[in-house]
C-alpha cells in the first residue's frame, strides 16, 4: 500500500524521491503525492525514458500553481508533439547561437565589471542579490525590452519572486503570482507596442522574434503567451543568481579552487560551472504524465499518472559520480558528458525535447562570472551560510555576504 508523500516532500524537500529510492533499494519507486500515483525514477536510462514521448509527456503534466509563478500559462514547457517543436525551435533559434551567446557574457561581465566600484564603497553586499540586478538588467537589454537603470531592482525582484515561489504555499507563492501578473502584463503590452509600430526594438532580438512568431497551426502568439515566452528568457537566465551564490558558497568552502578559476583558464572555468551545477541543490525533480500504461525498472506505471526524474539523486549518484558529496570540478577536465548523465536542467537533446535551450547560456555565464568572483577582492563577515534541503529552491541562508574591497 502507497502512503501519501505531501508532507515528506514538503519537510525533507531535495532528500525526498533519493530516499524513497533508497528505501525501495531500486531506480524506480511507487508513490502517492498528492492522492495520486506517481512513479520516481533516476538515472540515465530513466531520463531517456522521460523524455521520450511514448513514455511520457508535458502537456497537462505541470500543475496549476508551478505554471501560474515560474513557467506561465500557454508556456512551450505545456506543449508536445508538432506544437512543442515549433515553439521549441524559435527558443533554440535565440538561445543556442555562439554569436548570440557571447553577446550575452559581454553584456553581463561588463555590467559585473561596472558594480565593482559601487559594491566596494558599501559595507557589505549580498551576492545573490547583486548578481540578480546584474543578470536581470542584462539578459532584459539583451533581449530588446527596454529597461532604465532604476527599473531593473524592481525587475530583478519580481524574477527572483517567480522562482523563489513556485514550489510553496504562503506569502512566496503569492509574491510570485503577483510579480508574473505585473511582468505579463508589461510584457504583453511591449509585444502590442512593438506589432503596431508604436514601439520599434532591434531586428532579430527576442522581442522582435517573438512578436512575429507563429505555432504549428500558423496563429500568431497571443500578447500574453508572447510575453510568458519573453519571460521564460528573462526568468531563467536570472536565476542564474543562485548558482552564482552557490559559487561564492563554494569559494568560501573550497578557497583552494580559487587561484585556479581566477587564472580565467576557461576548461577550469566551465569544469566549475558544471560541479556548481551538479553539486548544489536547483531543481528536486521533473515530471510528466505517461499517455499509457507503461513500466520501468519493475516498477509499474498507470496511465495518465505523474512520473518524477530524480534530478538531484542522479547529480549525487554514485555510480555516475565518484564522491559525489565531494566538491571537484576537475572530475569534468577532459570528461565528455553523456546528454542525459549530468541533469540539473533536464536531459536529452535541448533542440528537440524538453531540456532547457537556456542551458548553454547558463554555464557560459556561470564560467564567466565565476572567474570574476574568484578575482574580487573581498573578506567574509561572519554569517548563515546553511543551505537548507527541505527548501525549495534551496539557497545560502544569507545569499552569501562579503565586503568587496575591488578586484585583483
Amino acid at each position: 500500500m502507497r502512503l501519501e508523500n505531501g508532507l515528506k516532500l514538503l519537510s525533507k524537500g531535495y532528500a525526498w524521491l533519493p530516499d524513497e529510492r533508497r528505501r525501495a533499494g531500486s531506480r524506480a519507486v511507487g508513490v502517492l503525492l498528492g492522492g495520486l500515483p506517481a512513479t520516481g525514477i533516476e538515472g540515465p536510462e530513466a531520463a531517456r525514458f522521460l523524455y521520450d514521448e511514448d513514455h511520457v509527456r508535458r502537456a497537462h503534466a505541470i500543475p496549476e500553481p508551478v505554471q501560474g509563478t515560474l513557467f506561465g500559462k500557454g508556456a512551450v514547457h505545456t506543449l508536445d508533439g508538432e506544437m512543442h517543436r515549433v515553439r521549441k525551435a524559435m527558443f533554440v533559434a535565440l538561445l543556442m547561437r555562439s554569436e548570440g551567446i557571447a553577446s550575452l557574457v559581454e553584456r553581463t561581465t561588463a555590467a559585473w565589471d561596472a558594480a565593482v566600484p559601487e559594491w566596494s564603497s558599501r559595507p557589505e553586499i549580498v551576492l545573490f542579490d547583486e548578481a540578480s540586478r546584474v543578470l536581470a538588467g542584462s539578459v532584459a537589454r539583451w533581449t530588446g525590452v527596454p529597461v532604465r537603470d532604476d527599473e531593473v531592482p524592481d525587475l530583478a525582484r519580481d524574477l527572483v519572486a517567480m522562482v523563489d515561489g513556485f514550489a510553496t504555499g504562503g506569502p512566496r507563492h503569492f509574491r510570485a503570482r503577483r510579480a508574473r501578473g505585473r511582468r505579463e502584463r508589461w510584457l504583453a503590452q511591449l509585444v502590442e507596442d512593438v506589432r503596431r509600430g508604436a514601439t520599434t526594438v532591434a531586428e532579430g532580438t527576442a522581442v522582435d522574434v517573438v512578436a512575429r512568431h507563429r505555432d504549428a497551426d500558423g496563429s500568431q502568439l497571443s500578447p500574453r503567451v508572447a510575453a510568458v515566452e519573453l519571460l521564460n528568457i528573462i526568468r531563467p537566465t536570472t536565476a542564474v543568481a543562485w548558482f552564482t551564490a552557490f559559487s561564492g558558497h563554494a569559494l568560501i568552502r573550497w578557497p583552494a579552487n580559487r587561484g585556479k578559476l581566477a587564472s580565467g583558464d576557461p576548461a577550469f572555468a566551465e569544469a566549475w560551472a558544471h560541479e556548481v551545477r551538479r553539486f548544489y541543490p536547483f531543481a528536486p525533480f521533473i515530471g510528466g504524465r505517461a499517455p499509457q500504461r507503461t513500466e520501468f525498472g519493475g516498477q509499474k506505471i498507470r496511465k495518465n499518472s505523474m512520473v518524477l526524474l530524480d534530478l538531484y539523486g542522479q547529480n549525487h549518484d554514485p555510480e555516475l559520480w565518484e564522491s559525489p558529496y565531494s566538491f571537484r570540478p576537475e572530475r569534468f577536465l577532459d570528461r565528455e558528458i553523456g546528454e542525459f548523465e549530468l541533469v540539473p536542467q533536464g536531459g536529452g537533446d535541448p533542440r528537440t525535447n524538453h531540456r532547457c535551450p537556456g542551458e548553454q547560456i547558463t554555464v557560459a555565464l556561470l564560467s564567466a562570472l565565476g572567474v570574476r568572483l574568484a578575482r574580487l577582492q573581498y573578506e567574509v563577515p561572519e554569517q548563515d551560510l546553511e543551505i537548507a534541503l527541505h527548501r525549495i529552491p534551496a539557497k545560502p541562508r544569507s545569499g552569501v555576504v562579503l565586503r568587496v574591497s575591488g578586484t585583483a
